[in-house]
């Protein structure tokens, strides 16, 4: 995203009040930033190159998120 990264995007839907299930998919599995985004409310927090099983594990993980 052009304009800002995934963690500031998830942080700005939660300062809006905005609580949609998030899935952070990254090329850059950083520890740091995963546990930022997990504390943001992301659901999961995939890396490139994606795996198909574990991508739709985490869209019915978010799909089930209250």
């Amino acid at each position: 995203m052009p304009e800002m990264t995934g963690l500031e995007l998830q942080n700005e839907l939660t300062r809006s009040g905005i609580r949609i299930p998030t899935v952070v998919i990254t090329a850059h599995d950083d520890r740091g930033i995963r546990q930022q985004c997990q504390s943001a409310g992301a659901v999961d927090f995939l890396c490139k190159p994606l795996n198909q099983q574990r991508l739709i594990a985490a869209i019915n993980n978010a799909i089930r998120a209250p």
